[in-house]
């Protein structure tokens, strides 16, 4: 059975567990520093929001999200890291986590949620495309 909620205090290891995961699947590495600033951020969630995803009471499957005011529009939130253990993809625990941002950005207000991912990950693409709309953007950044 999936569930899915806030972290707790108790799931600090395997968050890092698979927040290490998914910044490797990104490239980057990151020091231990940095992943406790996080943590910290995500345990007083008032700017940063987490969620976990259960599988059978074990933690598989994590979400990072935050609001933000838009210029067009209601406040949006975006979910700007979603992971799963490798594990356990294809078993809904992905698309929970989206539905629990979804609704919770719902109960805030907010007008939108959005993503990103890259262009050539087609197993997360599978799921965006059924839970969202792919609007062709193209996304630039610059290193500040």
């Amino acid at each position: 059975m999936i569930t899915v909620a806030a972290l707790r205090p108790d799931d600090r290891e395997a968050w890092q567990t698979l927040f290490a995961g998914y910044n490797a699947f990104y490239g980057r590495s990151w020091p231990a520093e940095r992943y406790e600033q996080a943590w910290h951020t995500f345990m007083r969630a008032e700017t940063m929001h987490a969620l976990g995803g259960r599988l059978d009471g074990r933690l598989v499957g994590i979400a990072h999200f935050l609001v933000h005011p838009s210029t067009t529009s209601a406040d949006l939130c975006y979910l700007q890291d979603l992971f799963t253990d490798p594990d356990v993809r294809g078993r809904g625990v992905g698309r929970s986590l989206i539905e629990a941002v979804s609704a919770w950005a719902g109960d805030q207000g907010c007008a939108r949620l959005y993503w990103h991912t890259q262009r050539h990950n087609d197993a997360a693409r599978r799921l965006y495309d059924q839970l969202g709309e792919h609007r062709d953007f193209i996304v630039y950044t610059r290193q500040l």
